[in-house]
């Protein structure tokens, strides 16, 4: 595993997370980020290692390794910050408790198959992508 990229854990069945993960490469223009379902060998190996319980936390996980974990607005606001220029902007939102923003994040969350559905199993990434996907 590459020590200087950040890494991102997500439910590899959820349409909404897969899209996501989708949006998130497509403006990683540094190539700072890995991928990793939840579901994975890698991705339950680095849950279990930090002691997160992926039945309370289970669509998005940030992870800086040798720094901290991230999960839910904080992972996503950090992420889109990442991403430089105008995306800065979004610390904005770190203002706002992160209790209340992880109200919206929880309700979102725990609707997203009903509204974007789910697969059978984890996406598989295209040749030119699996370099960033880890096991």
């Amino acid at each position: 595993m590459e020590k200087e990229k950040k890494i991102i854990l997500f439910d590899g069945v959820c349409n909404l997370c897969n899209g996501v993960i989708q949006f998130i490469i497509k403006r990683d223009k540094k190539d700072l980020f890995r991928y990793a379902a939840l579901q994975s060998e890698t991705g339950i190996r680095l849950t279990q290692e930090r002691g997160i319980d992926t039945s309370k936390i289970d669509s998005f996980i940030l992870i800086e390794p040798g720094v901290a974990y991230f999960t839910k607005s904080d992972a996503a606001l950090r992420i889109g910050q990442d991403f430089g220029g105008l995306w800065k902007v979004l610390a904005i939102f770190t203002w706002i408790p992160t209790s209340f923003r992880n109200v919206v994040y929880d309700f979102i969350a725990r609707n997203r198959y009903r509204w974007f559905g789910r697969k059978d199993a984890c996406m598989i990434p295209t040749p030119e992508l699996q370099a960033k996907f880890l096991g």
